[in-house]
């Protein structure tokens, strides 16, 4: 197939590279022009994802009608908050008939909508029966590297599905499908915010314990918030709930653990943002998660002290002393 990747960060080059290994003739689309030279020159993304030599079938551009043209599938890798605008960039080059996949993970600033919702908006789209989500438990670097790893991809159309997991699926990168596309794009948006609460607790010196509470629990809201806005609770404890969850809470790998844990430390949020050009998704996320879950009428206590940590600059000790002296309650209720 011919498929065009847009996003040139550390997660779209992986799965550009995934792709083009899969045998299928890859476009990928780079915003920065000085990026898109680089991956010319050298067959390498040195700024995101160093150290990994790209398939000759995989071409980059910083021309949107160039990426697109002949796309018989589009994958969209964006930072959540551009791809709105990304994506109406791409609509007059992106037929009806060419679906799309999301493997960006977060809920829009404002409008409060999953990012498929988000995509079919800006195509001109009357609803999201042409677009699928891709998620579970994938550093872009582990996949690049061809280690193990299993993924869910959700569309509301079961046979839209099974043709993106064709499409993706290699001896390193098995890929199911579920039907519940609200599910697993929450849990791709939630998970970040939970990871920062658990490098925050990595950072003030807690132990095992604490963090496999923290992700527990941050199941729990999740499965919540799922449940109440029409997704099956079911897919909290699968790749793009429990599996994803772990992994960024847990992982190295992870920017939102690691943003946690220098918080943890003492350091400021303003600092540790302006040493990286990669995107920690959970410090938007915290606003727009906490906002969705308000408006649903869902409590998720970790992402609200989260928030509170990250925009009312509320003391790291403080957030986890109010989430442990919170009123007892159930282990499971509504």
């Amino acid at each position: 197939m011919r498929i065009a990747v847009i996003g040139g960060g550390s997660w779209g080059t992986a799965l550009a590279k995934l792709l083009a290994e899969n045998d299928h003739s890859v476009a990928l689309w780079v915003h920065s022009p000085e990026v898109c030279r680089g991956i010319q020159e050298t067959r390498e993304n040195r700024v995101y994802l160093p150290g990994f030599l790209l398939p000759a079938t995989l071409r980059a551009t910083s021309s949107m009608p160039e990426a697109l043209e002949g796309a018989e599938l589009a994958v969209c890798v964006c930072p959540s908050h551009v791809v709105r605008e990304v994506m109406a960039q791409a609509a007059p080059y992106l037929p009806f008939s060419v679906p799309v996949v999301s493997a960006t993970k977060g809920i829009e600033e404002g409008s409060l909508k999953r990012m498929s919702e988000v995509i079919a908006e800006a195509l001109g789209r009357p609803d999201v029966a042409t677009i699928a989500c891709l998620s579970g438990p994938s550093f872009a670097r582990e996949v690049a590297a061809g280690m193990p790893t299993a993924v869910t991809v959700a569309a509301v159309d079961a046979r839209l599905a099974q043709h993106v997991q064709r499409v993706f699926s290699a001896p390193y990168f098995r890929v199911y499908t579920n039907p519940d596309l609200i599910g697993v794009e929450l849990g791709g948006a939630a998970k970040n915010v939970i990871a920062i609460a658990a490098g925050v607790s990595d950072g003030l010196g807690f132990g095992g314990n604490s963090r496999a509470a923290l992700i527990t629990r941050g199941v729990a809201e999740l499965a919540r918030l799922v449940t109440k806005l029409g997704g099956d609770p079911r897919t909290a404890s699968g790749l793009s709930g429990v599996g994803d969850l772990v992994l960024t809470c847990t992982g190295d790998l992870s920017r939102n653990r690691t943003l946690g844990l220098r918080l943890g430390r003492g350091e400021k949020l303003s600092d540790v943002l302006g040493e990286t050009r990669m995107v920690a998704e959970g410090v938007r996320n915290s606003l727009s998660v906490c906002l969705l879950a308000r408006r649903a009428g869902v409590e998720m206590p970790i992402a609200e002290q989260v928030r509170k940590l990250l925009y009312e600059e509320k003391p790291a000790r403080q957030v986890v002393g109010e989430l442990m002296s919170r009123q007892a309650k159930p282990e499971i209720w509504e």
